[in-house]
């Protein structure tokens, strides 16, 4: 499966803080990522992808987000490198890939990109090449034409194209991104019916247009956990020890920074809290973070007891974070100065 992060602050972050100088940045993740289940540690290699808004509109460049993609691997690119050491932007998509439907190549690294707003996803349709040609169908021309690529993941982002009352508005609220967003898991999942899809979808969506995020965590099944996913949240995100161990500074209850994660950036206990199975993450253009629950036939209310008892083995097979379990030998052990480091590991 694939892993991507997000970063939305009040002030520009270079990327390199993001993709490359962490010791547990996602550019590691690609070849290292440790909360995968299976022992096999499987690599995200087929490409990846770094998307960003400028930190002030230029009305020549417009307001369209920058887009850099490669199918190399993340952890092997000398100009990823090179670039984020000098791009600095309010608001980041950061992307590798590991493929489950689609070949590689350029067309198909994410992120996907259709006038202002920008989309990813971790996990998978299942069954695509079933619901596929229906879904084609069912397309406006405006968001068939965009396609370019063969992934679920694409064609995903045009079923939610075609949900938003205006895809080429200037703007879109938070309102309407999260009601899109509702609207294409649940055509989704009418697919699934329509079809007899039995195995579960894993629908980590992420999507953006420069001012808002709406981020999902989300399964179709009652009884399965979902893809991981994490947000850390504060005032600063720095390095405060050699060899690129970082930790969120929470200096007074300002937001100053929000981070949504496939897999945690740091090894600090308190830097990550888990969005829980089933829910929408919203971060506002006023930087609010909230968590929606996504209320349909699979969703299961915390307050249940069976919140707490979903299984692992589907996301086991599908390589994934047991999100309750597998962060606990990342924090076994603390040094002196209290970095913590995986036990039997070097961060760096």
């Amino acid at each position: 499966m694939c892993r991507f992060v997000i970063y939305k602050g009040t002030s520009p972050v270079l990327l390199s803080h993001l993709l490359t100088r962490p010791c547990h940045s996602i550019i590691n993740q690609a070849f290292d990522s440790r909360l995968r289940l299976d022992k096999r540690r499987p690599m995200n290699g087929d490409g990846f992808g770094v998307g960003w808004y400028d930190s002030k509109f230029d009305e020549e460049l417009g307001s369209q987000p920058c887009i850099f993609t490669s199918v190399t691997p993340a952890w092997n690119n000398i100009n990823l490198v090179r670039l984020a050491e000098k791009i600095k932007s309010p608001l980041v998509f950061g992307h590798v890939r590991a493929t489950t439907a689609g070949s590689l190549s350029l067309d198909n690294c994410h992120p996907f990109v259709f006038g202002k707003l920008m989309w990813m996803h971790n996990g998978s349709v299942a069954d695509f090449d079933i619901i596929k040609r229906k879904l084609q169908n069912d397309l406006p021309d405006i968001a068939f034409d965009n396609v370019k690529g063969n992934t679920d993941s694409e064609w995903a982002f045009a079923v939610f194209l075609s949900k938003l009352p205006d895809p080429t508005a200037k703007s879109f609220t938070p309102e309407v991104l999260r009601r899109a967003m509702e609207s294409t898991i649940a055509q989704l999942n009418e697919y699934r019916k329509q079809f007899k899809v039995t195995e579960p979808s894993l629908l980590n969506f992420c999507v953006t247009d420069g001012d808002s995020v709406v981020v999902t965590r989300y399964i179709s099944s009652r009884t399965d956990e979902a893809a991981s996913l994490w947000f850390s949240s504060g005032t600063e995100f720095s390095e405060y020890a050699e060899g690129g161990h970082y930790k969120m500074t929470k200096s007074d209850k300002r937001e100053n920074i929000i981070m949504i994660a496939s897999e945690p950036l740091t090894f600090e206990r308190a830097d990550w809290m888990e969005i829980r199975t089933n829910h929408m993450a919203i971060i506002t253009p006023k930087m609010n973070f909230l968590q929606v629950p996504i209320i349909d036939e699979f969703y299961v209310p915390p307050s249940d007891p069976a919140a707490l008892k979903r299984t692992t083995e589907f996301a086991q097979e599908k390589g994934l974070l047991n999100p309750r379990q597998a962060l606990t030998p990342m924090l076994e052990a603390e040094d002196k100065d209290h970095r913590v480091v995986p036990s039997g590991t070097h961060c760096c």
